[in-house]
């Protein structure tokens, strides 16, 4: 746990310790199932209804889906802004938060997009899919 100068946890530390709630729960079973446009509505509406910092959790994560749906769309341009994007979000969270490995996350869409950058963006019809990996949930001890 990060903690500020004074010596207390960060409003995103406590919220990350928190249960993922049912919308992003859905979302995650979306996105696992490759259903990135359906994930998107999901997380988009947890977001809209969480304050705080966490909300850079689903909005990281819909970004990432977005980009994995944007290739198969044959979007490139889109494809690598949503996956940019995301990593901004994703770079400021805690490597778990709410149980979603986010971790495994970035690393996840980093290697996606670091073969995306490697590619033409007329082939983008080849590029591996099998690239995209589920969220990883981790639990609680």
């Amino acid at each position: 746990m990060t903690k500020s100068a004074d010596g207390f946890e960060s409003d995103l530390d406590c919220q990350c310790q928190d249960e993922l709630p049912p919308l992003a729960i859905q979302g995650v079973e979306k996105f696992n199932a490759g259903e990135y446009y359906i994930q998107h509505d999901l997380f988009e509406e947890q977001w809209r209804e969480t304050e705080g910092r966490v909300r850079e959790l689903y909005q990281g994560v819909l970004q990432v889906g977005v980009g994995y749906y944007q290739i198969e769309r044959g979007n490139y341009r889109g494809a690598l802004k949503m996956l940019k994007r995301s990593a901004r979000w994703l770079s400021n969270l805690p490597d778990v938060c709410q149980g979603i490995d986010v971790r495994q996350l970035r690393e996840d869409s980093n290697r996606v997009r670091a073969k995306l950058e490697m590619i033409d963006s007329g082939d983008i019809e080849k590029f591996d899919r099998s690239l995209f990996k589920p969220l990883v949930l981790v639990e609680k001890k």
